[in-house]
């Protein structure tokens, strides 16, 4: 039996020694055949250079590309403290990948560098580039436009930002045998079947939009010309103790996030504190001045919905053809609302709606997702990547 256009399988372990967690993925995955691309999805615990170059060792004619996570998903399931690999393969699949370093060049270049492996790969019909960065690095923003650079609106942009279980101390990124910290990996993929992207939140604007009137890198300093924090307390008047306490604000605003229209959709910010004295809000990414903003709300109930709403459009997306399997970028905060009871729920949901087709990803510090339009970052979203 000659080998399918493409596949995708996936292996997971949660073994505390990272070389048996190693061995057990691989025996999930159950290769017959040498991947074109591995994506290493780890929790923090584990050694990725150990693991990288074992695994290379193991799949020396694979690309490798990879990152720590907040949380993993493999096998139907939301998993803690694990190492998962996602596998792609097939006669009609193409890969290249490559990486950059942020260093004194900025975001904007290391992505530019990274995105660059699309001139080494071979088109077929349908292409994307996945994109994993240090969630921790900057306004990530600037990675949607130095890949945007390099890929121009004809390639669609995936991915998602590394994290380390909320420590907020330190990411990496793995490009072959090489652990980075500040960097972007990528990889193009380029298919003979079509490629699904599906994007959405479940968010729901709260407010009336509103003028960005002040704002400059992450930092949102007025919204009507108000202080943006004044603004942000006045309208949701929450408890003293979140007035006061920044960890407190941090928990309130990860169900309060602030969103940002777009022409086609709106694009969720993640609010990481405040600056008490300038009145201004902390983001994850710039909110444009100028643009309209909503402050939003949302529950569980519309956060799953939004889930079977991203991989049912990932799915639609391959254009009746049947999916060969899931990668998925979700933002760690949407694991929050539902706690550690209930974050099955999603995996669930997205299990049925892909009809159980293998599927791997990770709890992120923001999704990349550009099909069209301007923009291209998300925070508190899901972002699916569905291979035809």
């Amino acid at each position: 039996m000659s080998e399918p256009q493409s596949w995708v399988k996936v292996g997971c372990s949660n073994l505390e020694d990272g070389r048996e967690a190693l061995e057990q993925a691989l025996q999930n995955l159950a290769l017959t055949d040498s991947p074109r691309l591995v994506v290493v999805l780890a929790a923090s615990r584990y050694d990725l250079s150990e693991i990288s170059v074992a695994l290379s060792g193991r799949l020396p004619d694979s690309r490798l590309i990879g990152c720590t996570t907040a949380g993993e998903i493999a096998a139907g399931s939301a998993l803690t403290h694990s190492l998962v690999l996602w596998a792609l393969g097939g006669t009609g699949v193409r890969v290249s990948t490559g990486f950059g370093r942020s260093d004194d060049q900025g975001l904007r270049q290391a992505a530019v560098e990274a995105a660059s492996c699309l001139e080494s790969l071979e088109r077929l019909q349908h292409t994307v580039l996945v994109l994993l960065s240090d969630g921790l690095g900057g306004d990530q923003m600037e990675v949607v436009r130095g890949a945007y650079d390099a890929a121009t609106i004809e390639v669609p942009l995936v991915g998602g930002c590394a994290g380390d279980y909320l420590a907020m101390r330190q990411t990496l990124q793995l490009h072959g045998t090489t652990v980075m910290s500040g960097a972007v990996v990528a990889a193009a993929i380029s298919s003979e079947r079509p490629l699904g992207v599906g994007v959405s939140h479940g968010w729901i604007p709260a407010s009336e939009p509103m003028l960005v009137t002040d704002s400059r890198d992450t930092q949102l300093s007025s919204l009507d010309d108000r202080p943006a924090l004044d603004v942000y307390l006045d309208f949701f008047d929450p408890p003293q103790e979140v007035r006061e306490d920044p960890q407190a604000f941090a928990d309130f605003a990860a169900i309060h996030p602030i969103g940002i229209r777009r022409r086609d959709r709106i694009e969720m910010r993640h609010i990481t504190g405040f600056d008490r004295d300038k009145r201004s809000l902390l983001m994850v990414a710039e909110v444009p001045q100028g643009a309209l903003a909503f402050l939003t709300r949302g529950d569980s109930a519309s956060v799953l919905e939004a889930a079977a709403e991203s991989a049912a459009s990932a799915i639609e997306g391959l254009g009746g053809n049947p999916a060969a399997g899931l990668l998925l970028f979700d933002c760690v905060s949407r694991r929050s609302i539902f706690g550690e009871r209930h974050v099955q729920e999603e995996t669930d949901l997205i299990n049925r709606c892909s009809g159980g087709v293998p599927m791997a990803g990770f709890y992120t510090y923001g999704e990349i997702a550009r099909t069209k339009g301007s923009g291209g970052f998300h925070n508190q979203t899901l972002v699916t990547l569905a291979i035809g």
